[in-house]
């Protein structure tokens, strides 16, 4: 369940292109059972997420769900998957409450939490010498977590966020936000966006004049999967992210070799995340030979899962959130090279998860 349709489209299918690469690697065969395939495109509503998932889960008699991208859906999917016991992996979604106050045991994500991707560029920026910045985002529930934990990293650091902007969802039109930070002349700027409106932000952006006047930094998503679209306005952001594209590991070598050849595309973060949800699946029905219904086994073996995964190494959390290497990137070229690691195995907080 992703989405193939809307801003958010392209994420969608190199997510599930990721995913059919590693079943693809395994002939089809995931812990011994043959996998098959009920695609549905949710087409970033969270209107119709909870009857979405509840068609997949009742209706198609699905064992496992893969999805999503948008928050919203997500956390329609989430309260679903509570209610029913179905397994549902989250290979993108960031948002908090997945593996915080509505953690569960038969939830997992292979991403990342909101949290995670944003907080250690606070610290990045102030050590940059920044100390005053500017916040702009979508109003919807991932924008506000990312810019709430970027407020949170770079002010414990010692620095003042002087204007939260934000966007209707999934509103493109940024001239008038970016005429405010022109105004503001703040030393920086955090963004999060994703898809078609990173795209558009980053390519308005340069065209104002903004571009090397004021420096513009952000999660990964503002550069990932957007860059061939932005050209030469992306050069020299630097993003955090959980990848980038240039990680010198055998596993990352081996994933960008196989998703060329499979598709003609370079894989990106989507993709990958895509691939480790395979993956972590795997494992679980591994450990109880293909029975899904095993449950107690089957998430014990997820949770203990340790992947060598293309973003490095990835592990899980009590709540079922990736420990990983947060990494800050820079666009040179048109890729997201490795900067440094900003922040190494980030744990997510999980505030509010009571696992029962």
């Amino acid at each position: 369940m992703l989405p193939f349709s809307g801003t958010y489209a392209k994420l969608g299918q190199f997510i599930e292109n990721g995913f059919h690469l590693y079943v693809e690697q395994k002939s089809g065969v995931l812990g011994g059972r043959r996998v098959e395939f009920v695609r549905l495109d949710d087409e970033s509503k969270p209107e119709t997420a909870t009857d979405n998932m509840n068609r997949l889960v009742g209706r198609d008699k699905v064992d496992f769900v893969v999805g999503t991208v948008h928050s919203g859906v997500a956390m329609a999917m989430v309260k679903v998957a509570r209610d029913t016991g179905c397994p549902l992996i989250i290979p993108n979604a960031g948002a908090d409450e997945a593996t915080g106050p509505l953690c569960a045991p038969n939830i997992f994500r292979t991403s990342f939490s909101n949290w995670q991707a944003a907080h250690p560029m606070g610290k990045v920026m102030r050590d940059k010498g920044f100390g005053k910045v500017a916040t702009i985002t979508w109003r919807y529930g991932a924008g506000q977590q990312m810019t709430k934990a970027f407020k949170e990293g770079f002010e414990a650091a010692g620095g003042t966020v002087v204007e939260e902007l934000t966007v209707p969802f999934p509103e493109v039109e940024f001239q008038a936000l970016i005429t405010r930070i022109a105004e503001l002349k703040p030393d920086a700027v955090f963004a999060f966006f994703a898809g078609g409106g990173a795209v558009k932000f980053v390519v308005d952006y340069a065209a104002a004049g903004l571009k090397g006047k004021i420096p513009l930094y952000g999660t990964g998503f503002l550069t990932d999967g957007t860059l061939k679209a932005q050209g030469a306005s992306a050069e020299g952001i630097r993003t955090t992210l959980h990848y980038a594209d240039d990680l010198d590991n055998p596993a990352n070598k081996s994933f960008l070799e196989g998703f060329k050849a499979k598709t003609g595309d370079t894989g990106d973060i989507y993709a990958v995340q895509g691939f480790d949800a395979a993956a972590l699946l795997d494992i679980g029905l591994t450990a109880t030979s293909g029975d899904g219904q095993a449950r107690d086994t089957l998430f014990a073996a997820m949770q203990a899962a340790k992947l060598d995964s293309p973003r490095g190494p990835l592990s899980f959390s009590a709540a079922h959130n990736p420990i990983q290497n947060i990494y800050l990137r820079e666009v040179r070229e048109g890729r997201n090279m490795l900067v440094s690691i900003a922040g190494d195995a980030v744990k997510d907080p999980a505030r509010g998860c009571r696992m029962s």
